[in-house]
């Protein structure tokens, strides 16, 4: 392949997926603004290193002012009100450490996984953390983080002490969260935006595609470790818990709030530890997979920070998703209580088919992933396979990564994001012209590690 080829606007550093022969929502939330920018010299070294975990221990100081600001980049904060009330933070990165040419950059919006938050994409440094890998490669970058976790606890009428706070799923983050935060950026800068999402981030992405919300205001949407399918994972404490139906066992005794490192998130994992089977010895790994490139720094500041709580009702939804092998709306676990919710007796079924077949998607999985597994993604891609033309849906298996590596792993600009960024570039400035083009240009075969 020639140097021309490669440096062709349009060019695609992935190969376009091939299915093997076998196998639009009003901006109803409302929006609280609070901005502060500050930039700072960069903090290098041990030094910095020291000053980052000690501004993590103050929780207080936020992520602008614990993490971002220190490393010489500009940051703002907002907080955005959805419609059913809850008040969530976003931070914003605008440009990269150099500042950079002006005019209007392409905005990007990050969306963390589940029993995280928005923290996860920037604990390694920043040639290596997502969000600054975009802000200095020209996108304005804006990083969620989702409701009940640390810094997007509160509510217009709620405490986090209520179970009334906690009455929520994966569907209300598909159905408020997403079209609050989304909505948001897209009011805010005046143009359709770029999507990543990572594991339950996907999966929120995908559900709200599904239904026809979001896609009038997304350029495009990469998914990092795609979650739908579960039948297939192998985490044994992920098959336990769901096998055992331990969420519904929370539930029933009146825990609303699953805080992984509090008394009931402990007990919990105990209880699951103990089950036949079910090794904890390496915990991140008997729930992740084996993630190949994490350096443990970066994995002792996980443990230690980043885990965060959400809902024992998520927990159920995943487990009923797993052993159903369907992908439903939450069951209430009574038709009375379905009918109330659904007007029908049982959940309704996502049929992720009905995404738009013109939506630009980037789907990164890793062969190690406990969580996404290689089969669960291929059913995935099977509902996705009337996509439009090849470059409209993109995969990309990496053989050695697991579940964290795509976020926190110390090659991931090389392995994965450099593609990604490459892939938005390409669906910023195509025509129709351009995209026949493509297919003109052998795909670049990329080596991984």
């Amino acid at each position: 392949m020639s140097n021309q080829s490669n440096h062709h606007p349009c060019y695609n550093p992935f190969p376009p997926f091939r299915l093997p022969l076998s196998g639009i929502a009003s901006d109803a939330s409302s929006s609280i603004e609070r901005i502060s920018i500050i930039t700072r010299g960069e903090l290098a070294g041990a030094h910095g290193r020291r000053q980052l975990v000690q501004s993590l221990e103050a929780a207080d100081d936020g992520v602008c002012t614990a993490v971002v600001s220190p490393r010489g980049y500009e940051c703002r904060e907002y907080e955005v009100k959805t419609q059913d009330g809850y008040i969530l933070t976003m931070h914003r990165i605008p440009q990269g450490r150099g500042g950079g040419s002006a005019g209007k950059r392409q905005p990007v919006l990050l969306q963390h996984g589940v029993l995280s938050d928005g923290l996860t994409w920037l604990l390694n440094p920043p040639q290596q953390s997502l969000p600054f890998v975009l802000a200095d490669n020209g996108f304005d970058v804006w990083i969620t983080h989702g409701r009940g976790t640390r810094w997007s606890r509160r509510h217009e009428s709620l405490k986090t002490s209520d179970t009334a706070y906690w009455a929520w799923s994966w569907d209300e983050l598909a159905s408020y969260d997403l079209p609050a935060t989304v909505g948001f950026v897209f009011r805010k800068t005046g143009q359709k935006l770029h999507y990543v999402g990572h594991s339950m981030g996907t999966l929120t992405a995908l559900s709200a595609f599904s239904e026809g919300k979001l896609v009038d205001k997304i350029k495009s949407a990469a998914l990092l470790t795609p979650v739908a399918y579960l039948t297939s994972m192998t985490t044994t404490i992920g098959r336990a818990a769901a096998s055992a139906f331990a969420g519904e066992m929370l539930g029933a005794l009146g825990v609303a709030e699953f805080d992984p490192k509090g008394a009931v998130g402990t007990k919990f994992l105990e209880s699951v530890c103990a089950m036949p089977g079910v090794n904890c010895y390496d915990l991140m790994a008997s729930l992740t997979g084996p993630n190949c490139c994490l350096n443990d720094s970066t994995v002792d500041k996980y443990l230690k920070y980043e885990l965060q709580p959400t809902s024992v009702r998520t927990l159920v939804h995943f487990s009923q998703t797993f052993r159903r092998g369907v992908i439903t709306k939450y069951d209430h676990g009574s038709s009375t209580a379905n009918m109330a919710a659904y007007g029908q007796s049982s959940p309704p079924e996502y049929h992720l088919s009905n995404i738009p077949h013109h939506l630009p998607l980037l789907l990164c999985y890793g062969g190690g992933d406990m969580l996404s597994d290689v089969k669960d993604v291929q059913l995935l891609l099977n509902d996705l396979s009337n996509h439009d033309a090849a470059d409209k849906l993109v995969a990309r298996l990496v053989k050695e990564y697991a579940h964290l590596d795509f976020v926190m792993g110390v090659n991931a600009k090389q392995v994965v994001y450099d593609g990604l960024i490459a892939f938005f570039d390409k669906h910023n400035s195509c025509t129709k012209g351009d995209e026949r083009e493509i297919n003109h240009i052998s795909p670049y075969n990329k080596s991984y590690v």
